[in-house]
């Protein structure tokens, strides 16, 4: 019988465990596509002379006005943004149980929020 029960709560562990891992995987991968669309935005930005740009969408290529194009990448990235912070909401309570399950103190500072761009804004304007 305690076999069974420690068994279980190995299981229980490696599983939020591999969870955990899955979950820093996708916001790593999404940390990428979102530098990828940032650099995208950045040399249409800088380009000024162009005034079509080739999109891929799916399997076909389209021209696109760079205004239409720069602005679909921007809500592309900040689709991208609301992925990567929903993602580490749900992080957060995951680490959290894992330490519960592992008798461990909660992780001091992890519980921190960033600050939002107008909050930053607001410090900045005080220095």
């Amino acid at each position: 019988m305690e076999t069974n029960k420690l068994l279980h709560h190995m299981a229980e562990i490696e599983e939020l465990a591999e969870d955990i891992i899955s979950d820093k995987h996708q916001m790593v991968e999404l940390d990428k596509k979102r530098q990828k669309t940032r650099e995208a935005i950045r040399i249409l930005s800088k380009d000024k002379k162009t005034q079509k740009s080739w999109v891929c969408f799916g399997d076909m290529f389209i021209k696109l006005p760079v205004s239409d194009t720069k602005k679909l990448l921007e809500k592309d990235f900040n689709g991208l943004d609301t992925e990567i912070a929903d993602v580490s909401k749900g992080l957060k309570p995951k680490v959290n149980k894992l330490r519960d399950l592992e008798h461990k103190d909660d992780a001091k500072g992890f519980s921190l929020n960033s600050m939002s761009r107008e909050e930053l804004q607001a410090v900045e304007a005080l220095l």
